[in-house]
């Protein structure tokens, strides 16, 4: 039975939900970011079939990642090349009855992905100032349709440190926007990749029309086992979804101190990533999908499934052939 608290907690939120108009999406991962960056691979990796393939699935929305090197050169100048690529995205999008979320995957000097050789962001003032101009510019394209496109301005800060100084970067290109796309959906997240336990520790928002934004992969343990690129965990152990932990309880829980956040400052939550490694088994991943799924209704929390297609994770693959059907049910 819950309180009369997580009632109040619970309606709030779903209130939020509603008002942001997102619900349930779908990533776009590994075609703008994370990627050779290859013609053939800006070209071809997603097309109009995958737009239209995922419109069936019943999603309102995909999130498309983008690095920064797609539409800017070495020396900070634009490439008009990659902007009409992201153009390209949104009117496949629209064609197909979606939202867009544009997310800043990698900008000039930071990157969640230490092999990326990209840092000094935090502290360097022409790198936040680069920053600035990418989103003064992607709000100047894409701003004029907020209802379509939401603004997401960076994926996953990592360290604890940068909290103080991402409080006002993200502040002041919020207010930069603003000047350009007053109604855009604006998306910001907070320290240790995202996670949803580190958002109390934002500061408010900026106004009304932001979105506190989280990915879960947890347990961890569990969602990236065998993971060849992190230290965090056991590489060779291999645990069922009866043996992660992963409950109802468990999710109460996990994202207790978000969802009081987002009733505080009067805004909605959405998790931008969540999945299971292909190293699980299809049906292991269906069973975390149903508990993590559930949560999310419980507690009215939008969200995007990691991810489409490869990338480890890919709801599309062969692999998934026997659960797809009963999991896109259930996102």
């Amino acid at each position: 039975m819950q309180s009369n608290g997580a009632i109040r907690i619970h309606h709030c939120v779903k209130k939020g939900k509603m008002m942001n108009g997102l619900k349930k999406g779908v990533n776009l991962g590994g075609w703008m970011s994370q990627c050779d960056y290859s013609k053939e691979r800006l070209d071809h990796f997603i097309t109009d079939r995958d737009f239209e393939k995922i419109a069936s699935w019943g999603v309102d929305h995909v999130r498309l990642p983008i690095d920064y090197n797609v539409i800017q050169n070495e020396d900070m100048s634009f490439k008009e090349d990659g902007l009409a690529r992201i153009e390209g995205a949104v009117a496949l999008a629209k064609k197909h009855g979606l939202k867009l979320v544009l997310d800043l995957h990698k900008t000039l000097g930071y990157s969640f992905d230490k092999g990326e050789q990209e840092s000094g962001f935090f502290e360097n003032e022409k790198y936040q100032e680069n920053f600035y101009r990418v989103w003064e510019e992607l709000a100047g394209r894409f701003g004029s349709d907020p209802e379509t496109v939401y603004l997401e301005l960076l994926n996953e800060v990592t360290d604890e440190s940068y909290l103080e100084p991402w409080n006002r970067i993200w502040k002041t290109c919020v207010a930069r926007i603003r000047r350009i796309a007053p109604d855009s959906w604006i998306l910001i997240g907070s320290y240790n990749y995202n996670a949803v336990s580190t958002l109390q520790y934002l500061d408010p928002p900026a106004d009304k029309k932001m979105i506190y934004n989280f990915h879960c992969y947890e347990p961890f343990k569990f969602t990236h086992q065998g993971a060849y690129w992190t230290d965090a965990i056991d590489r060779d152990a291999r645990p069922s979804f009866a043996e992660s932990g992963a409950s109802e309880a468990y999710y109460d829980e996990l994202f207790a101190s978000a969802i009081e956040k987002a009733e505080k400052e009067g805004v909605s939550l959405y998790c931008g990533e969540y999945g299971v490694i292909d190293v699980a088994s299809p049906e292991d991943a269906l069973s975390w999908f149903r508990t993590i799924h559930a949560a999310f209704e419980k507690y009215g929390i939008a969200r995007c499934a990691w991810s489409y297609k490869e990338m480890d994770f890919g709801i599309s693959d062969a692999r998934m052939d026997g659960v797809r059907d009963e999991l896109i049910s259930v996102l």
